[in-house]
């Protein structure tokens, strides 16, 4: 696994690994590269976890995967093979992944196509048209979710209308629970200590898009209780088109696959011209993810609800700085 790469070459990978999603934007990765060894570990950051409404860190899970898939894509684009192995040490369970990189060894092509979408990629919480996606689209983002191990199914109408009741349940769950309220508030529009620019973390007010004009939209209302300054009121579309991701699985091995297979979907959509967001609101809570296996045990264990189809590309979120996530020794 030794090559000579260059600690600059690292640092770009790694700036672009950040540029993933993650729930909250919490970011909840640490990368710590070994230049006697030629080495990147990926560690998850203890200090991002959200002990109430992730104890089990499977969604910190998915936001490191899915880092790790766009360490593959940079990777790719640079002309270097990264060898992954996830897990690599059972008594270090906070060590996800340990990457070495071979120069010139044949590059994964598909991977590095999709390096343009690394900074176009957004989450979008605005309407979308009624434009239905097409077919052909879907089956290859299906692939995408296939090609990392996992499955993505798209719902059809009557189970989009479970899940949109599942979502109001998960709100209203939340509306009366305080310590879950706490915790998701920290990341909701904070602004650097001592400061009032915004933190180069969690969810800006620009970002948290307007709210549903009839109270039901397939998007987290994150301010329930307040009216952020500026925030909008707008009809979100009927008939939205869903996924479901799932895996064969529910361990930490197989949440790092769902996050990679999550990103893979996320960029290729954004080069297909979609736009997207996530909801795992209803997954937060385990008998409400237990009821949607329930409908749908064909995708195993659910994962993530990916919200896909035409729509405005709103400002991105920010990222802390690189000398906050990269450590090199």
């Amino acid at each position: 696994m030794r090559a000579d790469i260059d600690t600059t070459t690292v640092e770009r990978l790694v700036a672009e690994a950040a540029t993933a999603p993650s729930m909250h934007n919490a970011q909840p990765w640490l990368f710590r590269y070994d230049r006697g060894r030629a080495v990147l570990e990926l560690c998850g950051d203890p200090a991002r976890s959200l002990p109430v409404t992730d104890p089990g860190n499977r969604s910190q899970h998915l936001g490191c995967g899915a880092a790790l898939f766009n360490l593959r894509v940079a990777a790719a684009r640079a002309g270097w093979e990264p060898r992954v192995r996830i897990l690599p040490e059972p008594g270090r369970p906070g060590l996800l992944a340990r990457i070495g990189f071979l120069p010139g060894a044949g590059p994964d092509e598909e991977l590095a196509e999709l390096h343009p979408a690394l900074r176009r990629r957004r989450t979008s919480r605005e309407p979308f048209s009624e434009e239905p996606v097409p077919g052909e689209l879907k089956d290859g983002l299906s692939g995408a979710a296939v090609a990392e191990g996992a499955r993505l199914l798209f719902l059809d109408e009557e189970q989009v209308g479970s899940v949109l009741e599942l979502a109001e349940e998960a709100a209203y769950r939340e509306s009366v629970d305080e310590e879950v309220r706490r915790e998701v508030a920290r990341w909701i529009a904070p602004l650097a200590p001592g400061g009032t620019a915004p933190a180069a973390e969690g969810i800006p007010a620009a970002a948290l898009g307007p709210r549903s004009y009839d109270g039901r939209a397939p998007v987290r209302d994150f301010t329930p209780d307040r009216r952020p300054p500026g925030q909008s009121v707008a009809v979100f579309e009927h008939h939205p088109c869903l996924g479901l991701l799932g895996t064969r699985h529910d361990r930490p091995a197989a949440w790092l696959e769902a996050g990679q297979a999550m990103e893979r979907v996320l960029l290729q959509a954004t080069l297909d011209g979609l736009s997207t967001a996530l909801s795992s609101q209803m997954l937060e809570w385990p008998e409400l993810r237990w009821v949607v296996r329930g409908p749908f045990m064909a995708i195993g264990s659910p994962q993530m609800i990916i919200r896909l189809g035409y729509g405005p590309k709103p400002p991105g979120t920010p990222r802390r700085p690189l000398s906050e996530v990269l450590e090199i020794v």
